[in-house]
């Protein structure tokens, strides 16, 4: 992408960025990536939870989201920004790894 940190993504680079990310969709009122995860049950999902949290500390960039029993939202987006960044394609490029996505 080669879009700077400190930048939201324009609107063809964020097209471009979904259609390597297909999973995540682009939350217009968020102003984020977002996704839905379900896990076979709750101990599943929360250490997913913790993976992600491990690298997003890594990263200093934290998902917003939200669990329910087996289903984790996630809304990646850069708040300094006040859209999607480049930082937010990482995060989600390591949770669909986390996931084996």
């Amino acid at each position: 992408m080669g879009n700077p940190t400190n930048t939201s993504l324009s609107e063809k680079e964020l097209a471009e960025a979904q259609r390597e990310l297909r999973s995540w969709t682009y939350d217009r009122g968020r102003r984020a990536l977002y996704r839905r995860i379900e896990m076979p049950d709750f101990p599943q999902a929360m250490a997913f939870m913790v993976r992600v949290a491990i690298e997003a500390e890594k990263l200093d960039h934290h998902p917003e989201w939200s669990n329910v029993y087996n289903r984790v939202d996630v809304w990646l987006t850069t708040h300094n920004v006040q859209g999607v960044s480049d930082r937010d394609l990482a995060m989600a490029r390591h949770i669909n790894t986390i996931i084996g996505d």
